[in-house]
C-alpha cells in the first residue's frame, strides 16, 4: 500500500512545480495583470483643483485626470499606476528622461512638442483666460497694452495669447526682446513666472497687471476680488503624452479611445466640474 502512493504524491509534485514555473515564467493568463506589465509611472499635477491635487496626509491624488489615468492604465492590462507630482517646467524632462512612462497633466497639444512626444486622441478641451484683480479697474484688454502680463513659465499660454493679441490687432508683428524671465512684444511685455502660486501672488501684489492661464487653473485661483476678461484665446487641446515613437504611444491612444467612444470620460468630465 505504501509503494501504491509512491506514484500519486510524485504526479501531485510535479503538477505544482509546473504551477510554480507557470505563474513565475510563463506570459499565460496565470500571470495576472499585476505581474505581466508591472507598474505604469505617470506624472501628474499636485495642485489644480478637479483636474489632479494631492493630498498630502493620504499620499493620494484625486480628480479628473487621476481617474483617466488609472483607467487608461486599467484597459492597457497595467495592475499597478504610480503617480509623481510633475510641474510645467519639469514634465518635459522627466519624461525625455525616462523618469515617468507619460504625462497626463494638463499638457497641450502644440505643434513644437510633437517634435520629442506623442499625443493621444484630447481627452478634455480647454480655453485659456486673462485674470485681473477687481481693484485695478481693468475691464478690457486694451487697458492692458503697454503693461505685463504673467503667465506660467514652461506652460504654451505664452505664445498662443501673443499669437491672439496679434490676430486681433493689439500687439505688433515683432519680438523686442526674449529671454528666461519673460518676452517684449510691441505693445505688452509677457512676463514668465515660475509657479502658479508664484503667478497668482504676483498678480495680488501688482507685480503683473494681469495673468494669463489655462481655464482649468480658474477654480483653484479665482475668488471675489478677481475677474476674468471678455477675451478669447485659442482653444487648448489636453493628451495624454508619451515619447515619441514609444512602444506605449499606441496603446495609450487606443485606451483613451475606447474611453471617449463609450463615455467614460464624458463621465469623469460631469463627475469634477
Amino acid at each position: 500500500m505504501g509503494k501504491g502512493k509512491k506514484p500519486a504524491l510524485l504526479v501531485a509534485v510535479l503538477l505544482v512545480v509546473a504551477m510554480l514555473v507557470c505563474l513565475t515564467g510563463c506570459g499565460g493568463a496565470a500571470q495576472g495583470k499585476d505581474e505581466g506589465k508591472g507598474t505604469l509611472r505617470i506624472g501628474v499635477r499636485d495642485d489644480i483643483m478637479n483636474f489632479s491635487v494631492l493630498n498630502e496626509q493620504t499620499g493620494k491624488y484625486y480628480g479628473l485626470e487621476v481617474d483617466i489615468a488609472n483607467e487608461m492604465a486599467s484597459r492597457m492590462g497595467y495592475g499597478n499606476v504610480e503617480f509623481s507630482t510633475v510641474t510645467s517646467d519639469d514634465r518635459k524632462e522627466k519624461l525625455l528622461n525616462g523618469e515617468i512612462d507619460c504625462i497626463v497633466a494638463c499638457y497641450s497639444k502644440a505643434e513644437t512638442r510633437y517634435k520629442n512626444f506623442d499625443f493621444s486622441p484630447t481627452y478634455y478641451r480647454d480655453h485659456p483666460v486673462i485674470m485681473v484683480e477687481n481693484s485695478s479697474l481693468i475691464t478690457d484688454v486694451s487697458q492692458l497694452m503697454g503693461g505685463v502680463i504673467g503667465t506660467m513659465s514652461g506652460a504654451n499660454t505664452a505664445p498662443v495669447l501673443a499669437t491672439c493679441l496679434y490676430e486681433q490687432g493689439y500687439i505688433g508683428p515683432n519680438v523686442i526682446s526674449n529671454s528666461d524671465e519673460g518676452t517684449q512684444y510691441e505693445g505688452v511685455y509677457v512676463k514668465k513666472i515660475p509657479s502658479y502660486a508664484e503667478l497668482s501672488r504676483a498678480l495680488e501684489e501688482g507685480v503683473v497687471d494681469a495673468i494669463a492661464m489655462d481655464g482649468s487653473f480658474v477654480p483653484t485661483y479665482i475668488n471675489a476680488d478677481r475677474s476674468l476678461l471678455d477675451f478669447e484665446i485659442t482653444e487648448q487641446e489636453y493628451g495624454v503624452a508619451t515619447n515619441k515613437d514609444s512602444e506605449l504611444s499606441q496603446p495609450v491612444a487606443d485606451a483613451i479611445q475606447s474611453m471617449l467612444d463609450d463615455g467614460t470620460i464624458a463621465a469623469y468630465v460631469d463627475k469634477w466640474n
